[in-house]
C-alpha cells in the first residue's frame, strides 16, 4: 500500500490536529462502562480485554525513577480501563526486566495478563529462557508463553507443554509480524495446534483476513493482534485529514478508528499497541467501549484507507 504526503507526520501530531477541529477523544471511564472482553478458546470460561500494551522498545530502557514511573502510568491506566494483556519478550532486551519492577513495586500481578515469548534455539537454552523470563517478571506463572517468530518451534512447543502440565505456563502461542510468515505460520497451527497466535493485522495489512483468522476461528485458537498501525504508517496517511463523518458513532479519534477496525473481526481476542505515551494510552483503552464497526462499516473503513 502506498501513501501520500506520509513521510513525516506521527501519531502526536495527528492527535494534535484531531484535537484541533475539534474531535479530541470522549473518554469514558471503567466504572461507567466495561471494557469489552473476548472468550478463550481453550479456557473454560476465561476472557481477555480487547485492548492491552505491546513493549516492544518502549519498556526497554534503562530503569531510572523517572522511566519507571512513565510506564507504572501506562499500566496503571490499562488496569483502571479494564485492560490486563502485557505482550512482551526477551528480544525486547530489558523489558521483562522493567515489567517485573512494576510488578514488585505496584503488588498486582493478578491484574495482568502476562504474555511472553522463547526466542533462542535448543531445549535446555529455550527452558533457561522461559525460567529467566519468570524470574524478571516475578511471577510464579506465565499466563502464555509464544514461540517467537516460528524459532525452534517443535522444540519449545514440547517444553512449553511440559511446563504446562507443571503449571507454570498456563497457554502455549506461536507468533510473527509479516504477512510473508503467515503460510509459514498457517502449517505450524495445524502441526502444532497451539491456543494462542499473534500476528500483524490492521487496516494497512489485511492478509490474515484471507486464511489465518478464518482458521483461528474453526480451530478455536485465540489471537493477538500486533502492528495495529502498520508501524506508524496509518497515522502519516492521515496527515492533516478529519475523520470522516460516517466515523463518529463509534471513533472519536484516528488511533480508535485504527483499533476498532482490528477487534470489530469476531476472530481477534486482543490488540496489543505500544505507546510510552500516556495521552496515547488513554486513547487506545476507549477503543475496547462503546460501537464497533459492523461488517458493512469495516468495508467502508478498507475503501476509505484505500484511497489515501
Amino acid at each position: 500500500m502506498t501513501f501520500k504526503n506520509a513521510k513525516y507526520w506521527n501519531r502526536r501530531e495527528v492527535l494534535a490536529s484531531a484535537v484541533a477541529v475539534g474531535l479530541s477523544p470522549v473518554l469514558v471511564s471503567a466504572s461507567e462502562e466495561r471494557m469489552l472482553r473476548r472468550p478463550v478458546p481453550a479456557s473454560d470460561n476465561e476472557t481477555l480485554p480487547v485492548i492491552g500494551i505491546g513493549t516492544y522498545e518502549v519498556f526497554d530502557v534503562a530503569g531510572s525513577a523517572a522511566e519507571i514511573a512513565e510506564r507504572e502510568e501506562l499500566l496503571r491506566l490499562l488496569t483502571q480501563a479494564g485492560g490486563r494483556v502485557v505482550d512482551t519478550s526477551p528480544m525486547y532486551r530489558r523489558s521483562e526486566d522493567v515489567i517485573g519492577q512494576l510488578i514488585r513495586q505496584r503488588g498486582a500481578r493478578d491484574d495482568l495478563f502476562l504474555a511472553t515469548k522463547v526466542w533462542t534455539d535448543g531445549a535446555e537454552a529455550g527452558r533457561q529462557q522461559m525460567q529467566r523470563s519468570a524470574e524478571l517478571m516475578h511471577t510464579k506463572t506465565i499466563d502464555l508463553m509464544q514461540v517467537h517468530n516460528l524459532r525452534d518451534t517443535d522444540v519449545h512447543m514440547r517444553s512449553i507443554r511440559e511446563l504446562q502440565e507443571s503449571g507454570q505456563i498456563r497457554y502455549s502461542g506461536l507468533t510473527h509480524y509479516r504477512a510473508d510468515a503467515l503460510p509459514a505460520l498457517e502449517a505450524q497451527m495445524k502441526q502444532f495446534k497451539p491456543q494462542f497466535i499473534q500476528i500483524n493485522y490492521s487496516l494497512g495489512e489485511r492478509e490474515a483476513d484471507q486464511r489465518l483468522l478464518p482458521l483461528a476461528a474453526d480451530m478455536g485458537v485465540a489471537v493477538i493482534a500486533n502492528r495495529p498501525y502498520q508501524g506508524g504508517a496509518l497515522f502519516r496517511a492521515v496527515r492533516g485529514r478529519e475523520l470522516p463523518g460516517w466515523a463518529a458513532d463509534f471513533a472519536p479519534s484516528w488511533g480508535q478508528f485504527f483499533l476498532k477496525y482490528i477487534v470489530s473481526h469476531p476472530a481477534v481476542t486482543c490488540v496489543i499497541p505500544a505507546t510510552s505515551k500516556a495521552a496515547h494510552m488513554r486513547d487506545n483503552v476507549q477503543a475496547g467501549f462503546g460501537e464497533l464497526p459492523d461488517t458493512a462499516m469495516r468495508k467502508r473503513m478498507v475503501e476509505f484507507i484505500r484511497t489515501l
